[in-house]
């Protein structure tokens, strides 16, 4: 049996669900939300894709770091930037305050729920394409996951049960 961690860190590719189902989480187990990418967005005064347009990809993923590390929420469920694994220190950290659930999705549900990815503050390197920051991004999640939820066809009433049952099952 593992150690309980009072808080929730959602992690997966943008169009995942993590800030929403990390909202209905929060409301359901009586913890606050903390949404990582409105943190830095309030705390900087700008929109995500400003950000990265005007700081550039290391800039913003610098910025991510900095923030994750600064967060002491004492009992809440964290939805991270999709970007936020390529942080080693900000994943070791949020891994020690909380129990890491990576919401899975294939990449064809990716593709499909993502429209507008520039607009979203999605950090797409030069020529990098959706399906190369995918599979970059995936050895990530799967790495630093203590729960994987397989999200393909299910809808958030779903993904949301079976976040809780694999909480469930990782304290018993």
């Amino acid at each position: 049996m593992r150690e309980k961690k009072e808080n929730i860190v959602l992690i997966g590719m943008p169009g995942a669900g993590k800030s929403t189902i990390g909202v209905i989480l929060a409301k359901v187990l009586g913890k606050d939300f903390v949404d990582v990418d409105l943190v830095i967005q309030k705390e900087e005064g700008r929109l995500l894709s400003q950000i990265i347009e005007e700081e550039g990809a290391d800039g913003f993923l610098a910025l991510e770091e900095r923030t994750a590390l600064g967060l002491n929420p004492g009992n809440a469920v964290i939805a991270t930037g999709g970007s936020m694994v390529y942080g080693k220190r900000a994943m070791d950290y949020l891994g020690k305050i909380g129990t890491v659930v990576y919401l899975h999705l294939s990449y064809g549900a990716v593709e499909e729920r993502l429209r507008d990815i520039r607009s979203r503050g999605v950090v797409l390197r030069e020529g990098q394409t959706l399906r190369d920051l995918y599979g970059e991004r995936t050895v990530l999640y799967e790495k630093y996951a203590h729960i994987t939820v397989e999200e393909d066809a299910l809808n958030v009433e779903e993904t949301l049960e079976k976040t809780l049952q694999g909480l469930n099952l990782l304290l018993e």
